[in-house]
């Protein structure tokens, strides 16, 4: 029995499709695979029902035309992209044009299970989070974290942030950990999630 509709796995390596499709239909989930995201699009997509995940780094169109492509034809077709660790300001930039999360390799099974149940869930426009919740943690952090916090949200690396605010790395890193803590953040995507949603109130 197959769960609440179609995940389109669109990434050009053959083991990380042939892994992904295993996973997520013995997870209960109908899955279609594609090894290139022009492959994907001549599909009929307006008619697609599910959830997108697809890599960021792929050859011809990369995740993230791929994603302005489906926001350009007006597809409400939730995305997750999966980034490698240098390509977290990539991944950063997708959310800020809407995709639901990012996923950076190598990542553990249940999240990316996570990830999908979210995304479906996303289509009902459920939130997990209120906004004065948020804003309330937000309202917690020291202006150094917010600093660190709204150069992360940019899509920034730790050594530009530490450039752009004349510190190092390592005190980067130690503040945007306390950014995590006080945000509540598991995961930096939920921390870039969180912050997006409450950009207004964070470049106060």
């Amino acid at each position: 029995m197959t769960i609440g509709g179609t995940i389109y796995v669109v990434d050009d390596d053959p083991d990380v499709r042939d892994s992904l499709q295993i996973l997520l239909e013995f997870s209960g989930f109908d899955v279609k695979t594609f090894d290139s995201a022009l492959k994907f699009l001549a599909t009929d997509i307006r008619q697609l029902n599910g959830c997108l995940v697809a890599d960021i780094r792929m050859p011809d169109m990369d995740g993230l035309q791929l994603q302005d492509e489906i926001v350009r034809r007006n597809i409400g077709l939730p995305v997750i992209v999966i980034t490698g660790h240098g390509d977290i300001p990539l991944a950063v930039r997708a959310m800020r044009a809407g995709a639901i999360d990012f996923l950076e390799k190598p990542f553990r099974e249940e999240a990316l299970l996570e990830s999908i149940r979210r995304g479906l869930e996303h289509r009902k426009d459920h939130r997990s989070d209120p906004s004065g919740d948020i804003a309330a943690r937000m309202a917690t952090l020291t202006e150094r974290e917010r600093e660190v916090l709204k150069l992360v949200v940019d899509g920034n690396t730790s050594k530009e942030i530490a450039r752009t605010l004349d510190i190092s790395p390592r005190t980067v890193d130690i503040h945007r950990g306390h950014v995590m803590e006080k945000m509540q953040a598991a995961k930096l995507a939920d921390l870039i999630r969180m912050a997006i949603s409450m950009r207004a109130l964070l470049e106060r």
